[in-house]
């Protein structure tokens, strides 16, 4: 018995099982909330470097067209004395070509699923196999 209050002295009890869980779950859940906010964050930052990467990439399409159709108004100039009319059929021709190029690779590139984000999928369902 203590001497002062007349009650004995009783340790504190551990932690349990149930407060062992908590604290993990508490722990747990104030990590999710920062990689959140990390990710948040980042995200925002990708956005606006994304967002100038595109201006800047359009900005630069359009004085590549510009570019190209110089180029080609000056072949097309140069050789209607030798050629005539069939140097615009060549031009056309080319230009064909090179587009029904850039269309192949970029079905060839959707056929490969390069778009479909496959190993963060296979992350998550591995996860949520995992959880269940």
């Amino acid at each position: 018995m203590d001497n002062q209050s007349g009650k004995a002295n009783i340790p504190d009890p551990e932690p349990g099982l149930v407060a062992g869980i908590t604290g993990v779950a508490k722990t747990a859940l104030a990590l999710f909330h920062n990689r959140l906010e990390l990710a948040a964050l980042e995200a925002g930052e990708v956005r606006d470097n994304l967002l100038r990467m595109v201006l800047i990439g359009a900005a630069g399409l359009v004085l590549l067209l510009f570019a190209l159709g110089f180029w080609t108004a000056l072949i097309v100039v140069l050789a209607w004395d030798a050629m005539g009319w069939t140097i615009l059929l060549l031009m056309a021709a080319l230009y064909s070509l090179f587009a029904l190029a850039l269309f192949m690779r970029v079905r060839s590139l959707l056929g490969d699923g390069k778009l479909s984000l496959q190993a963060t999928m296979a992350e998550l369902r591995k996860d949520r196999d995992a959880l269940l």
